[in-house]
């Protein structure tokens, strides 16, 4: 049954009244709220859905400096909302001059966004280089190590390995090498690692002494004075008895290492490109500042990236991203003791699909990009990180995350279970604006938030540029001739 205009206008307007009514908005009109804002603070990207003449205006620090939430069922409008809203930020001046000093960085897990901003800093499977040695504690064991078989002598073994080879490597101020730990983001050789490992697989010992003979048939004690040896070539074991060592025990952990480092899947973590890269680099690529290219958008494609360390490569950017506010707010304090701005280059952190890197999971492949996130969601508003979260199942999402958003744009739901969950996180004085999700057309949403004078029913703006995202037309498609698929060139990019 098709819906009445009139009735439908009819309803928004009760919906509004409703609100209105309210104690808290009785000394709005509607028209004087909406225009209430100075001309300063306002950011627009909607109209009221019941009179597409009325602009329905946010705040725009509140907006951006607290975290934003977007639900809606699939084909609601998400990526459309999300690519207006950006291209909107990036748009807005107060002067004369080339690029604004926006900084948005776009998760793109179904390869959409490209199209919409094409002069964004674009990042794909092809040109991502993350460096391993980059990761964290947690994350290294989460990509190397079997978690689930809670083996302390893997864990052991390669933490004593990344240690000490960090300290070889490291070529700065002596006096700080004993201060090196697990989680120092300092190089490491994952090749030598491997050979460590190998050797300490082989480990034996006599007269409770584990000893070895090198290359060259000298034997040596396994000490802090030859550690460096284990490192640089596969040796002999010199001892008689495997009881009490690592004989045998690792060969597990040894065989993953060995399969993740010779998995070319795996090269932009892990490969010699992600290897030599520096951390300048490294930083100026997320940032959008690199090879002298600057832009306000970075769009990371993980459409490429294998599914078992998509947890891990957007939990080593978020937290890189993290960090980066938190040591840029040190530097300008430090260089300003009076300083009262923690950040001027402010960064916001588009998650699309967000269920699939931060679920209401306690699963371990989820573990390291939810504590980064989570992290950002508690505590990055203080140092000029904010997230923007996007997803059609948000009742899958972790509710230490969601329930930090301030600001909400909610398209239609139809998943009871969705509903519920977003139902608990907004305030009851709604109305029944609250119970018109199900009903809502798409690019229609209910836009509340701290940000949002009169929570109303909106239409969000087309954007310039759409993402790769609308449906596809298969009744059209289908009609037309029968067209070949060129099977031997989507093999080679399979396989890739």
């Amino acid at each position: 049954m098709v819906q009445d205009p009139s009735a439908r206008m009819s309803a928004d307007h009760r919906s509004i009244k409703s609100i209105k009514n309210n104690p808290h908005f009785s000394r709005w009109g509607l028209f004087d709220a909406y225009t209430s804002l100075k001309t300063g603070e306002k950011f627009t990207f909607s109209s009221l859905s019941s009179n597409r003449k009325i602009k329905v205006p946010v705040n725009g620090d509140k907006f951006f400096n607290k975290h934003i939430a977007v639900v809606g069922s699939t084909g609601s409008g998400k990526s459309h909302t999300l690519a207006t809203i950006i291209q909107k930020a990036v748009s807005e001046k107060d002067g004369e001059y080339k690029l604004n000093n926006s900084h948005i960085i776009i998760f793109d897990i179904h390869s959409e966004y490209k199209a919409a901003f094409p002069t964004a800093n674009y990042i794909d499977i092809d040109n991502l280089k993350l460096p391993y040695w980059l990761l964290n504690s947690e994350e290294l064991e989460e990509l190397f190590i079997d978690t689930e078989a809670n083996d302390h002598n893997q864990k052991n073994v390669f933490k004593q390995a990344i240690v000490n080879n960090r300290k070889m490597h490291f070529t700065g101020d002596q006096n700080q090498k004993e201060k090196i730990h697990y989680d120092s983001p300092l190089f490491f050789d994952i090749n030598e690692v491997l050979t460590y490992v190998s050797n300490r697989n082989n480990e034996k010992h006599s007269n409770n002494e584990i000893l070895w003979k090198d290359e060259n048939g000298e034997e040596f004690k396994f000490d802090d004075d030859h550690l460096y040896k284990l490192f640089s070539a596969k040796l002999t074991p010199s001892g008689k008895s495997a009881s009490g060592c690592m004989n045998g025990k690792l060969i597990n952990f040894l065989n993953r290492l060995e399969n993740k480092i010779n998995d070319k899947r795996f090269d932009f973590i892990l490969g010699e490109k992600a290897k030599n890269t520096t951390f300048e680099e490294t930083l100026a690529d997320l940032l959008g500042y690199s090879d002298g290219k600057k832009s306000n958008v970075t769009v990371i494609d993980l459409s490429g990236v294998p599914f078992e360390v998509l947890s891990i490569t957007v939990s080593l950017i978020s937290r890189i991203i993290f960090e980066y506010g938190y040591y840029y707010k040190r530097l300008r304090f430090k260089n300003n003791p009076d300083e009262k701005l923690n950040n001027d280059v402010p960064i916001l952190l588009v998650y699309e699909e967000a269920h699939k890197y931060v679920p209401n999971s306690d699963l371990t492949m989820y573990r390291s990009s939810k504590r980064s996130i989570e992290r950002i969601a508690k505590e990055g508003r203080k140092y000029g990180i904010t997230l923007m979260l996007a997803s059609q199942r948000p009742s899958e999402i972790s509710e230490t995350i969601f329930s930090q958003c301030n600001n909400f744009i909610a398209m239609r739901l139809t998943n009871p279970n969705d509903q519920s969950y977003v139902r608990k996180l907004l305030p009851n004085t709604l109305g029944n604006l609250i119970d018109k999700m199900p009903s809502l057309r798409a690019g229609e949403a209910l836009l509340i938030g701290e940000s949002v004078v009169l929570p109303s029913i909106v239409q969000i703006n087309e954007c310039l540029m759409p993402p790769s995202s609308s449906d596809i037309p298969f009744w059209k498609l289908w009609k037309k001739e029968w067209k070949n698929i060129d099977i031997p060139n989507l093999k080679k990019e399979w396989y890739k």
